[in-house]
């Protein structure tokens, strides 16, 4: 056995077979460094600043292959300008390696507008704020829906939601600052719905029931009748009823009569207003609000003393009479009785 295996044909032929098994993997390395151009590296050249046209001529020109991304918007560059690669410049790479170019935009990338119609304004412009659209002027307008937001609008015109544009513009928002008073109803009585519709709709009024006389839903019904009639005065908002028919008004007189009794009530104002009189108390003296005259009393004339005769004086005795004092003061003398004035009486004035 151990014989046979050193027998020299077959040392030979495992030394072909190795021989063969080395050529064969320096030929499969030689392939792969051809194929891959091992060794052949090209430096990755510095494009930083120029703008992505320079940019991609000059790695075509080198050979090499690239990729653009953009970056966040940043106005102190200028638009479409390189502001970095990957690998760095300098770099050695293959022939033919992709090169990533991150380029400046040309403007902030585009928002989508949020839902904020019909939604408090105040709300809304923290909303338009944290996507990063900027409310420029506040535009009242007239609508029954007070403080919300009506329509967006940018370069003038409206915006649906949803519609993008790019961030950090500048948008005007339109806010309703509530009904007006006392507005003219629009006159609609011969047109038809759908014009009648939209004639309501410009006065800021909505449409309330539509009775058509048929019955039907035609849009091409002629209104011959409406409630408030044309120019009341009413507050922006107020239903309109509206009866529409394809007859003319002529032929729809007793119609209107009838609606006119119901909703256009007359008051009868030719009877007198009634008048309310106070009857007078008998029992009560009249109230005079004039002052009566003033009445000068009469000056009293103190009637005269009348002198007391003396009598004779008896021989036998005399007798005086002292005048009686008050019982505090026996040493004032008592002074003669004055009569009293008489009062004037004021005088009755009849009037």
């Amino acid at each position: 056995m151990l014989k046979s295996l050193f027998n020299w044909k077959v040392l030979v032929n495992l030394l072909v077979a190795i021989a063969v098994f080395v050529g064969l993997v320096w030929l499969t390395f030689r392939w792969l460094e051809y194929h891959t151009n091992h060794g052949q590296e090209i430096p990755v050249p510095n494009v930083v600043n120029k703008s992505v046209h320079d940019a991609v001529k000059i790695l075509e020109d080198t050979g090499l292959d690239y990729e653009v991304d953009s970056a966040t918007y940043n106005p102190k560059y200028r638009p479409f300008q390189v502001l970095q690669v990957y690998p760095a410049p300098g770099s050695r790479v293959k022939d033919g390696r992709a090169i990533t170019l991150k380029v400046n935009p040309r403007s902030w990338a585009p928002v989508a507008v949020p839902d904020v119609i019909n939604k408090y304004s105040g709300l809304a412009f923290q909303r338009l704020d944290q996507v990063g659209l900027k409310v420029g002027d506040t535009i009242f307008e007239p609508s029954i829906q007070k403080d919300a937001v009506l329509r967006i609008l940018f370069k003038g015109q409206s915006l649906s939601p949803g519609t993008k544009i790019p961030r950090f513009s500048i948008i005007d928002v339109v806010v309703g600052s509530g009904p007006m008073r006392n507005i003219s109803i629009p006159n609609v009585v011969g047109l038809t719905v759908k014009e009648a519709r939209a004639l309501i709709a410009r006065n800021l009024f909505e449409v309330g029931i539509v009775d058509h006389e048929d019955g039907g839903k035609d849009e091409s019904d002629i209104i011959y009748y409406q409630d408030p009639a044309a120019g009341d005065a009413r507050d922006q908002g107020m239903q309109i009823d509206l009866w529409a028919s394809k007859k003319t008004p002529a032929e729809l007189r007793d119609k209107i009569d009838q609606l006119n009794s119901t909703y256009r009530m007359k008051i009868d104002t030719t009877l007198p207003p009634i008048r309310y009189e106070e009857v007078p108390n008998f029992q009560d003296e009249p109230v005079n609000n004039v002052p009566p005259p003033a009445v000068t009393p009469k000056p009293v004339t103190p009637k005269a003393s009348v002198q007391s005769t003396t009598k004779p004086v008896s021989t036998t005795k005399t007798t005086e009479t002292k005048p009686k004092t008050s019982g505090g003061n026996p040493d004032n003398s008592a002074k003669p009785a004055t009569p009293a004035a008489e009062k004037p009486k004021g005088k009755k004035v009849i009037i």
